[in-house]
């Protein structure tokens, strides 16, 4: 059954089937291979792609996508793709889309998993990542800039965006900062118009029932401790991906309790390996499960933990991504819809800051980027080949 959402009137019509497949796997192909950075950066590569130069969806349907993924469990760059997908060419589309950003990084990740198996070292990447961080900068602040002029509609939104910016920079959980949001906006507009918020509020017990039972099923797949098997294996990790929300330093701290403190399948070296590995390579960082997988079990270990990671992805964006446009029509779920994209924009902004600091550590550093900035503000270049030129830079300075 074609699950395709149902596209606004801003939004433009999509092209037949096959083209539609067939762009979107060419672009994630390529953004798969070459989108480096983390989630932030993944994101921005993607608005830059499918919002501004290709012209597949407005602002607006861009960011409550945003905003959804940042509600589901899983890798956010990862669910925006299968977002991207699906409301472009239906199930179909959702498929090809995520599959193609996933299959590039599980390559790269799976060779470098070989050499390491073989030699027992990783490739250095010091180089690449030298050239690569400060474009990457470049590239998250123009998309910082585009979304928040579509936020940020309103002076309420904009006290919600420096109050939530202020929050995260401080260190504050994720999810308090995008509830956070939410709920004010939502109480706000609850207040103005009282017949609708007592309809939404007698809904919420059977959705939060519903949401709890899910999550407890999700969790029971990994409670008890099991020797290894790939079957184990696929469980561990589709618990994982079921469950975990946050970044690759949050999976640190999920894996290191799992796979070192209890089960014992790793050693803490190999962990900071794996986690290293996800972070340096292009695509998402929970192909650290890729890494992992091989080490446990080869190559059939390797696929039986990308599957299990990935997949609850799938699930959460076949299920979310057909209500974004309701929830967009009803002023309460709007409202609070609204908040959440403040809040998801005053995250990324405060991981550009956090990244920003680490990037840009002496003046050729600065040059890339404040030239990077340049060259996509005056003649719009695409994104993914100023990653590749940056990185092509670093591996020519630092030998």
């Amino acid at each position: 059954m074609d699950q395709s959402i149902s596209h606004s009137a801003e939004d433009p019509a999509p092209p037949p089937r096959r083209d539609a497949l067939w762009e979107l796997a060419v672009l994630f192909l390529r953004l798969g291979t070459l989108a480096m950075g983390g989630p932030a950066a993944h994101i921005a590569m993607m608005e830059d792609e499918v919002v501004r130069r290709r012209r597949w969806m407005t602002h607006e349907r861009f960011l409550d996508m945003l905003g959804v993924c940042n509600l589901i469990p899983g890798p956010n760059s990862t669910e925006m793709a299968i977002h991207i997908g699906q409301l472009r060419a239906g199930f179909a589309g959702l498929v090809v889309a995520g599959a193609c950003f996933i299959l590039p990084a599980a390559a790269i990740v799976l060779a470098i998993a070989w050499m390491y198996m073989r030699f027992g070292t990783m490739p250095q990447a010091v180089g690449l990542l030298y050239g690569v961080k400060p474009v990457i900068i470049a590239v998250v602040l123009q998309a910082l800039w585009g979304l928040g002029r579509v936020a940020i509609k309103s002076r309420l939104l904009a006290a919600s965006a420096i109050i939530s910016l202020v929050a995260a920079l401080l260190d504050v959980n994720d999810m308090i900062v995008l509830l956070g949001g939410g709920v004010v906006m939502l109480a706000i507009r609850a207040f103005e118009d009282r017949d609708r918020a007592r309809a939404t509020l007698a809904a919420i017990p059977t959705v939060a029932t519903r949401a709890s039972g899910m999550k407890g099923a999700a969790l029971a797949a990994g409670v008890v401790a099991v020797p290894f098997s790939l079957a184990t294996l696929f469980l561990f990790f589709l618990k994982v991906g079921a469950v975990l929300f946050d970044s690759g330093y949050v999976l640190l701290a999920f894996l290191r309790t799992d796979l070192v403190d209890r089960l014992r399948w790793l050693t803490e070296a190999q962990l900071l390996d794996a986690v290293a590995v996800g972070q340096v390579t292009p695509g998402p960082v929970f192909t650290t499960a890729t890494f992992i997988g091989y080490i446990l079990g080869g190559f059939r270990g390797a696929v039986v933990a990308t599957l299990g990671i990935f997949l609850p992805s799938f699930f959460f964006v076949s299920l979310s991504g057909p209500l974004i446009p309701h929830l967009r029509r009803s002023p309460l779920a709007g409202a609070f819809l609204d908040g959440v994209n403040v809040g998801a924009w005053a995250l990324m902004a405060a991981v550009t800051w956090f990244l920003a600091r680490a990037a840009i550590v002496d003046v050729t550093t600065m040059l890339l980027a404040v030239s990077s900035a340049f060259v996509l503000i005056r003649y719009r270049a695409n994104s993914a080949w100023l990653v590749l030129g940056g990185g092509l830079i670093g591996l020519a300075m630092v030998r």
